[in-house]
């Protein structure tokens, strides 16, 4: 098999061309002081910016979800090291990756409560890896979606348990659901993670300055509730409850960046349709310490041309960063953007562009000072009978 290093080097090397430009940025704004790329510090927020040992702390990074499945195998641990060494390489200096896996193959939790101590170790290796590259984390709690178990398999395990369940969308509201996966109890999964000890470094993960954030979920959606308030009620809860048992890491929702009914007028900018989020209460809330948008108007608005998706990238990551900007007051990151291989009239030509028109708004909104403070790429682990790394 070729190496991974062959494999997402277009990839890295696109993303590396504005380190450079973002750094400079950066070293401007902080008057001529030095920008520290890593540190033993635990990154934080300073008003709407991050700081890492008292200087700003701006980033390219990437998001690679698969880390802990594939190095549940310690025969494939390889290719977690080569991937983190060559996004260092790269200069990228955050990852965004999985700390979840309820039930199927490889599940970290098997069953409510659960846990494969060999998945676990596989977690501490990534982090351990991590921290030997100069990388930082964004690990999340948990997944909106069927893949890697989801909302769905607690909804399932809540059934299991004899409780009536409506729709996977009680995820966010049913008591047995709660208690169930020890979301409620204080006794597992949220603080099992945040807690853990890792066996490598011998380093309690909530003490981990590798660790740059916690996620509390991938892009959560409530089909039940499209205000966006169900959400938010969940947010709160489960923001407080992480930040109980450990405040010394930063914390954000996970959100798309989706309006609700908080400021109707905002929906303008969403893409024809809401998935029950708000951007703006939700990121408002005092213990979510950052806010994050997705960008994909390749899939948002399907059926449109690149021109025509180009204009709502451009509005999208406007309305963010000001909304960031003057009401929320909190950095925003672009923690996952890119242009999918499956969709018609893809070419590698096509992502680039699309990419490189997404690095350009970022260092606009960079270099005009204010909330704009890191990007994340999407890259993907597909599987085929050759095992490759695509975007």
């Amino acid at each position: 098999m070729a190496s991974c290093s062959r494999r997402i080097s277009h990839l890295f090397g696109l993303a590396a061309a504005l380190v450079a430009l973002l750094s400079l940025v950066l070293a401007c704004e902080a008057s001529g002081s030095t920008v520290p790329r890593n540190g033993a510090g635990f990154v934080r927020t300073q008003g709407p910016r991050f700081v890492l040992n008292g200087s700003p702390f701006l980033f390219n990074g990437f998001n690679s979800y698969w880390l802990m499945h594939v190095a549940a195998d310690p025969k494939e641990r390889y290719k977690v090291s080569e991937v983190l060494r060559d996004a260092s390489a790269a200069g990228l200096s955050v990852c965004r990756t999985w700390a979840f896996g309820d039930g199927g193959d490889r599940a970290l939790q098997i069953s409510p409560g659960i846990y494969d101590e060999r998945v676990f170790q596989a977690l501490d290796f990534v982090i351990s890896e991590a921290n030997k590259h100069g990388i930082r984390l964004i690990l999340s709690f948990v997944n909106n979606y069927n893949d890697f178990g989801g909302k769905g398999q607690y909804a399932q395990w809540a059934r299991n348990a004899g409780a009536h369940v409506n729709s996977d969308d009680d995820f966010y509201t049913h008591s047995t659901i709660k208690e169930k996966t020890a979301i409620k109890s204080r006794l597992l999964c949220f603080q099992v993670l945040v807690t853990r000890l890792n066996t490598i470094t011998r380093i309690s993960y909530r003490d981990d300055p590798t660790i740059m954030a916690w996620e509390l979920m991938n892009e959560p959606r409530c089909q039940a509730d499209y205000s966006g308030r169900t959400v938010n009620e969940w947010t709160q809860e489960m923001a407080s409850f992480v930040k109980s048992f450990d405040r010394k890491h930063l914390l954000e929702i996970g959100m798309e960046g989706f309006y609700g009914d908080t400021m109707p007028e905002k929906k303008q900018f969403n893409p024809g349709y809401q998935v029950g989020t708000d951007f703006i209460s939700s990121n408002l809330l005092r213990d979510v310490d950052f806010a994050t948008i997705h960008a994909y108007p390749d899939q948002w608005l399907s059926g449109k041309d690149d021109k025509a998706q180009l204009v709502f990238m451009q509005r999208w990551m406007s309305s963010h960063w000001e909304d960031s900007r003057t009401i929320l007051k909190k950095p925003l990151v672009i923690a996952e953007f890119g242009k999918s291989s499956r969709d018609p009239g893809y070419s590698l030509s096509a992502r680039d562009d699309y990419m490189s028109n997404v690095y350009r708004i970022t260092y606009g909104f960079a270099r005009s000072g204010g909330t704009m403070s890191g990007s994340l790429i999407w890259q993907e682990w597909i599987r085929t009978t050759t095992d490759t790394l695509l975007s």
